[in-house]
C-alpha cells in the first residue's frame, strides 16, 4: 500500500555545497501525492519541485531538481534514499533554501526521525516499476544497468587510486529493512584533492571532516575514521537508491553500478522510462511487497545506525 508519515518532522543544517543554513520539514501527504519539494523562500510556480527523474538537471556532484520557472533544490539524494528505504511514497517537503541540509553526510539522521514519527499505510495500492529487459548506459569508464529480477537488488563496484579506498564491491537485497541496517549510516566521501578543487570553484562550502569522510592517500582524515570498512561503496549504494526513487515508485529489478554516479543513474532512468518495451508499471501484490524496501523496518533497527 502507499504510505506516508504520521507526523511532521523537522531538520536544520548547512547545505554541503552552498554552506547556507536551511530549515526543512517533511510533512504527511495524501495518496497519489508523491514526494514533492516546496521552496518556501520562492514565489509562484518556482516553489514547487516534484521529485521526478525528468526534473533532474545533470550534475556530477549531487542530484538537483529544477523546474521551468527557475526553482531548484540540490543534494536531495540522502533524504530521498531515507524515504525510499522506509517505503514512504507520499510526502511534502518544505525548505527555505536551495539545498537539503547535509547533516552528518548520511541518511541516518533522516531515517531516525522518520521512523520515530511513524510510517502509516494509506489503503491505496502502490505501483511498482517492473523491469522487463536489461538496459545499460555508459559514460567514460562508468556503467549503470537495470535488469529483470524477482526483487529489488543493488550491486555496486568502485575503484579509486587512493589506497584507503581502493577497489570495493557490495551486493544487497533491499528487502526486510536492509537499507536501515546496512546502508543508511554510510557517509558521503571525497578525496582531499577533490575538496581543494571544489572550494576553488565555490563548492563544498558547508563541507567538514564531520559531515563527509575525507581521504588522502592511505589516510582517513575524518575524526573517528570509518563507520564501516567499506563505507564508500555502501554510500554509493545509498545514493543509487535515492536517485532511483525518482522513477516514482519502487523498482522490481536489479541495479548494477560500476564507477557510476548521479548523472549516470539518471541517464539510466531516462533510457528505461522512455522505452515501453523495457518496463511496465504494475500493482504491488502482498508477496511482491515483501521484496521491497520499507517492509520489516523496526524502531529497534535504529540501534544499528552509527
Amino acid at each position: 500500500m502507499q504510505s506516508t508519515i504520521a507526523n511532521t518532522v523537522h531538520f536544520s543544517g548547512a547545505g554541503l555545497h552552498t554552506g547556507r543554513l536551511v530549515r526543512l520539514a517533511v510533512h504527511p501527504a495524501d495518496v497519489d501525492h508523491g514526494i514533492v519539494f516546496h521552496r518556501t523562500d520562492l514565489d509562484g510556480a518556482a516553489r514547487v519541485l516534484p521529485a521526478r527523474w525528468d526534473m533532474v538537471e545533470q550534475t556530477q556532484l549531487c542530484t538537483r531538481l529544477i523546474n521551468d520557472d527557475g526553482g531548484s533544490v540540490s543534494t536531495i539524494e540522502h533524504l530521498m534514499a531515507a524515504l525510499a528505504g522506509l517505503g514512504v511514497s507520499n510526502a511534502l517537503i518544505t525548505l527555505d533554501g536551495p539545498e537539503v541540509p547535509i547533516l552528518d553526510g548520511s541518511a541516518a539522521p533522516f531515517v531516525r526521525k522518520l521512523v520515530m514519527a511513524g510510517v502509516v499505510s494509506q489503503g491505496r495500492e502502490s505501483r511498482i516499476l517492473k523491469i522487463l529487459k536489461p538496459v545499460e548506459v555508459r559514460s567514460g569508464d562508468g556503467i549503470a544497468r537495470l535488469e529483470p529480477s524477482s526483487g529489488y537488488h543493488i550491486d555496486f563496484d568502485i575503484d579509486f587510486t587512493e589506497a584507503a579506498i581502493g577497489h570495493q564491491t557490495r551486493s544487497l537485497n533491499m528487502r526486510n529493512g536492509a537499507f536501515v541496517r546496512t546502508l543508511c549510516d554510510s557517509r558521503t566521501f571525497c578525496r582531499q584533492s577533490d575538496v581543494d578543487a571544489m572550494r576553488a570553484n565555490g563548492l563544498a562550502l558547508g563541507g567538514t571532516h564531520y559531515n563527509a569522510v575525507v581521504f588522502d592517500g592511505e589516510k582517513v582524515l575524518s575524526p573517528g575514521g570509518l563507520r564501516h570498512e567499506d563505507e564508500p561503496v555502501r554510500h554509493k549504494m545509498l545514493d543509487a537508491l535515492g536517485d532511483l526513487s525518482l522513477a516514482g515508485g519502487p523498482i522490481l529489478g536489479r541495479y548494477t553500478g560500476i564507477r557510476a554516479g548521479h548523472a549516470l543513474t539518471n541517464k539510466l532512468l531516462r533510457a528505461v522510462l522512455s522505452d515501453p518495451e523495457c518496463h511496465e508499471w504494475v500493482s504491488c501484490d502482498p508477496l511482491t511487497a515483501l521484496s521491497l524496501p520499507g517492509v520489516g523496518v523496526r524502531p529497534a533497527d535504529l540501534a544499528l545506525c552509527a
